[in-house]
């Protein structure tokens, strides 16, 4: 069984199966701390973790965004409020600078 694992202060922290992950969809992680994550996996495998929180209106629901990514390539997720892009792997907002999210690092790990 593979597991997506988020990188916390207090070492790796187990969210789910990779199986229960469908690519371009995202869901949300209650973290130890109270805080969530939002967590993704995009058609090519690839795992990201961003704040659940919308900066914007402080609703938790970036996990619902949509996946796509800028003609550079660069991954983002669009907020279902106001459509705000956040970059995946910085948590940078790609429409105005004064807003971002925390990213957490992500791994895969094989557990028998």
């Amino acid at each position: 069984m593979t597991t997506v694992q988020l990188r916390l202060e207090g070492g790796w922290f187990t969210i789910c199966e990779t199986a229960l992950l469908t690519p371009g969809r995202g869901v949300a992680a209650l973290l130890p701390d109270g805080s969530q994550a939002a967590v993704f996996t995009d058609r090519r495998g690839r795992t990201y973790a961003i704040d659940n929180r919308d900066p914007s209106t402080g609703a938790y629901v970036l996990s619902r965004g949509l996946l796509g990514s800028t003609p550079e390539g660069r991954p983002y997720v669009a907020s279902p409020l106001l459509k705000h892009r956040f970059d995946l792997e910085t948590g940078a907002c790609l429409d105005d600078a004064a807003l971002a999210v925390g990213t957490y690092l992500t791994e895969r790990s094989s557990q028998f």
